[in-house]
């Protein structure tokens, strides 16, 4: 049973691609690329924010809602990372990795999702 937002495995594995997008985007090259920096690590955020938004939102409508913002955001970190390998702002292990933790919340916001889509 989910008491907080906290407890959410969604908002926990946004964590972990948040934190990981943070760190990333804080390399040489990267962090001077403002704007794509500035994307990214919104995007990231939102994946994570969005969880806990909707899931404070009262009703499970509002908190699919959210979840599939938050599926969204993930999407754009995939399609940003793009960008930062293509410009060697990362290299191929670390977009691996970021990109897995994006997939990760994709799947488990779609999990839950259709698990709040089904009779209880």
């Amino acid at each position: 049973m989910m008491k907080t937002f906290e407890d959410c495995l969604v908002w926990q594995k946004a964590r972990l691609l948040n934190t990981a997008v943070y760190r990333v985007s804080k390399g040489d090259a990267f962090s001077q690329d403002w704007a794509l920096v500035n994307q990214i690590r919104r995007a990231a955020g939102s994946a994570m924010h969005n969880v806990a938004e909707g899931f404070d939102a009262g009703s499970d409508a509002e908190f699919k809602r959210f979840l599939r913002y938050s599926f969204r955001s993930a999407g754009e970190v995939q399609s940003q990372l793009y960008a930062a390998l293509d410009l060697e702002y990362i290299d191929q292990i670390q977009f691996d990795e970021i990109y897995s933790l994006a997939i990760e919340v994709k799947s488990t916001s779609a999990g839950l999702i259709k698990y709040l889509h089904s009779p209880q």
